[in-house]
């Protein structure tokens, strides 16, 4: 008798001993499940045309620290257009930033982004976003003529695109694009020719903006191949140029000058670089995109992105960050109202007539 309860004391001590393991055993298993999630990353596949000049090492690292794994994949923008394009029966991307307006309006017209509101929409101008929330404003790129000021001074500086076509001592001193396949090419040409839009008119444009678009290339000086545009307009060799705003800066530190900045009456064109959610389908987990967005969009992030890569941020509250130069320019150039989503119809056929007819 003693010997069985002996037996069943030491059964039930096991027993005790049995559960006590197991409970620490789950509450170890539980610990190491939650240390787990909390160091896993959010992983995200981001197409952008803006990650050039170390923008895209900047992203990656900082992104991780906010908990973001990124795979990036950089091309040109109408290259990454084309590739969104093409993938669109079988999408590789989440997000995409840096792509203009008017690339963005023609994805959403193609059903490629899903409507998203950022925590920052009250940071950005009313308006500025897409009425439907289908993408949202980040950087915005002033298109600006630019002039040597040891050639020529405020008052004998042209005030305008129209003057290069107009005034004869122009000829041969300014810069015209030497194709038309980059964002800041096509800006020049369609900020003058939306000043002649005729809903008539060949391709929708007077026949007079035609003419005036011939004369300026005919006019100007197109820097063969290998030629350093921005070395011609520090050297006075053609001492009227162009660039997106925040290129100016890196420009003036490599040649060691400062360019003069026209400011048009009508205002400069204005590219404005974008963010948007790719669409995967009906069954899309977007809650890692949207943080994404959230977080890059921010006036913290944007404002730290300006301050080292030298932007124009459209957050109001990031705008402090900016450089220096970048804020004059944004003080003294004023945007050219255009009709994007008119340009954005048209760009293309545009494109093609100038090349086929005048280059």
């Amino acid at each position: 008798m003693k010997a069985k309860k002996t037996f069943l004391l030491v059964m039930s001590f096991m027993l005790v001993v049995s559960i006590l393991a197991g409970c620490i055993g789950n509450k170890s298993t539980e610990k190491n499940t939650a240390t787990e999630t909390k160091d896993e990353k959010k992983s995200l596949v981001v197409y952008s045309n803006s990650l050039s000049n170390g923008r895209g090492d900047w992203l990656k690292e900082k992104a991780a620290e906010a908990g973001f794994e990124l795979e990036l994949v950089e091309a040109g923008g109408g290259d990454l257009f084309n590739r969104l394009v093409s993938e669109k029966n079988n999408p590789l991307a989440d997000v995409v930033f840096g792509l203009t307006q008017m690339d963005f309006e023609s994805l959403k017209a193609n059903d490629l982004l899903i409507p998203f509101k950022p925590t920052w929409m009250n940071e950005i101008p009313e308006g500025a976003s897409e009425k439907d929330n289908f993408y949202h404003p980040l950087v915005e790129q002033r298109i600006i003529m630019l002039y040597n000021k040891d050639v020529y001074t405020k008052e004998t500086a042209p005030k305008d695109w129209t003057d290069l076509i107009e005034n004869e001592k122009f000829k041969g001193k300014y810069h015209v694009p030497g194709d038309l396949g980059g964002a800041t090419n096509r800006a020049v040409v369609y900020g003058m020719l939306m000043r002649h839009v005729d809903k008539n008119g060949d391709l929708g444009i007077s026949e007079e903006g035609w003419k005036d678009i011939k004369t300026f290339f005919n006019n100007g000086y197109k820097a063969p191949e290998g030629e350093d545009v921005n070395a011609n307009l520090a050297s006075g060799k053609v001492p009227i140029s162009f660039t997106f705003s925040s290129g100016l800066p890196g420009i003036e530190k490599e040649f060691g000058f400062e360019a003069g900045v026209v400011s048009p009456p009508i205002g400069v064109p204005t590219i404005v670089e974008q963010v948007g959610i790719i669409n995967k389908g009906k069954d899309q987990d977007t809650a890692a995109a949207e943080d994404f967005i959230n977080w890059f969009g921010s006036a913290e992030v944007q404002g730290a992105w300006a301050e080292q890569f030298g932007s124009l941020p459209v957050n109001t509250k990031a705008v402090e960050k900016a450089t220096d130069r970048m804020k004059q320019i944004g003080e003294i150039t004023t945007v050219q109202e255009l009709d994007y989503t008119f340009i954005s119809e048209h760009i293309d056929d545009w494109v093609e007539k100038i090349e086929l007819e005048i280059f």
